[in-house]
């Protein structure tokens, strides 16, 4: 099993400058950031942090199709250009990023576990261990562990116990959520960010990233489900009890409606993009037959635009939107997860934009729906304040709520080689953390 880089949990009385690097199929965004521990928990209870934006830095992605790299040439140039303009505007140096990932077959697991704890009160010892006899079962040959999320202890016939310790038990079990993604595509996309002279500090899956930053506690505490509609996919983070319990990933995305629309309407992807931008809509309207757009058709120049009517163009979109959504459904059906009318859907990615897409997925996912944006942020431009920068957001977010993360810990061969059970290595932790 191969592991990505493990973030360390961010102190709550450190101040900290991070940077961000949102890897997509249609942009690649670089935040810098500072964030400042907060006295008292504000309306976004688990955050310890105020985030503060130095510096931005987005350009058009290359080299990425369906969220996976297919030529880490173009990936690295873009990913240089996009940290570039961020550390010009911050006046920081980037050395490390927080990297997020999208293709690659993201999905989830869950494991159980048990110990035995003899009729008396739950340690922390104890906790360390059903967690660790959770993480020896997540090996699986070609996956990348991305989070390891516990989402809940029993003791005895209690279950859903959040901390157990100190309480009396003869048993102790823990159920662990664990999202995976392909080894190889993650190793990829870390090579890509490392040829640029970076270090990869964690890799966090791009609907987690959006959860984090769109999300409110109630609905995270009653039952959500994210949808990031990105250029190459659109990926799924379910939210309940407190945490995300279910992720998964299509290699459908914005950039195939585009693809539909150069096919039907004889055009070149850049113009069928800007139609896309402008005058595109998931629903249909009864100015649409009578509203014209002017459509250049691939190999004119341009100096005579063929017109057709707006309906032409609705006609074109609106399946393939209805098909993603219908995707997203059925998965979540399948998953455990149906679509009912009191469910919680937040829209986010820069094709939730579309106009008329909050209606049709409305009328497929039949609940509540809302567009989700980055909350709880300052120093953000207009521009930016968007659902295309969610998942960007998140990814400055996630080092609040690593914390609550447990992987398998490594042994360390000074931990036997000196006889002194790690004691310095500890302490030397200790300063780090508090300090």
């Amino acid at each position: 099993m191969s592991l990505p880089p493990r973030m360390r949990a961010l102190s709550a009385r450190k101040t900290a400058i991070l940077s961000a690097l949102d890897i997509g199929t249609s942009k690649v965004v670089c935040l810098i950031a500072r964030l400042d521990p907060i006295e008292a928990p504000e309306a976004l209870r688990g955050r310890t942090h105020r985030c503060r934006v130095l510096g931005i830095g987005h350009q058009r992605s290359a080299g990425l199709k369906g969220g996976v790299i297919v030529d880490l040439e173009a990936a690295e140039g873009a990913i240089r250009r996009a940290v570039d303009a961020a550390e010009r505007m911050a006046g920081v140096q980037v050395e490390s990023v927080i990297v997020n990932n999208t293709g690659g077959r993201i999905g989830s697991q869950h494991y159980q576990a048990s110990v035995r704890i003899g009729d008396r009160a739950v340690t922390e010892s104890d906790v360390h261990r059903v967690l660790e006899a959770c993480a020896t079962r997540t090996m699986a040959q070609g996956n990348a562990v991305l989070h390891s999320l516990p989402t809940g202890f029993t003791l005895g016939d209690m279950r859903n116990v959040r901390d157990p310790k100190g309480m009396m038990s003869d048993e102790l079990s823990a159920d662990m959520h664990v999202v995976s993604g392909d080894a190889t595509v993650v190793r990829n996309l870390m090579l890509a960010v490392e040829r640029c002279h970076l270090v990869v500090e964690a890799v966090v899956a791009t609907p987690y990233a959006a959860g984090l930053a769109a999300l409110v506690d109630d609905e995270v505490e009653l039952g959500t489900t994210v949808i990031d509609m990105g250029g190459g996919t659109t990926s799924v983070g379910v939210f309940f009890g407190g945490g995300l319990v279910h992720v998964d990933a299509l290699a459908l995305g914005g950039n195939h409606v585009t693809m539909d629309i150069a096919r039907g309407l004889n055009t070149r992807l850049a113009d069928a993009e800007r139609l896309k931008t402008l005058y595109g809509a998931c629903i249909a309207s009864v100015s649409d037959e009578r509203e014209t757009i002017a459509v250049t058709l691939a190999g004119d120049d341009g100096d005579q635009p063929t017109h057709v009517p707006k309906s032409q163009l609705v006609r074109i979109i609106r399946p393939r939107v209805e098909e993603i959504l219908e995707l997203v459904r059925d998965r979540l059906k399948k998953a455990g997860f149906p679509a009912t009318s009191a469910s919680r859907f937040i829209l986010t990615g820069g094709a939730s934009q579309m106009t008329g897409m909050t209606e049709a997925a409305k009328r497929i996912l039949s609940g509540q729906i809302r567009v989700g944006r980055p909350l709880g942020i300052q120093g953000l431009p207009e521009s930016a304040k968007s659902p295309s920068f969610s998942a960007s957001v998140g990814l400055l977010v996630y080092p609040q709520a690593a914390k609550i993360e447990y992987f398998r810990p490594r042994r360390r061969a000074a931990e036997s080689a000196d006889g002194t059970n790690g004691y310095f290595a500890r302490v030397g932790q200790w300063l780090r953390e508090s300090f």
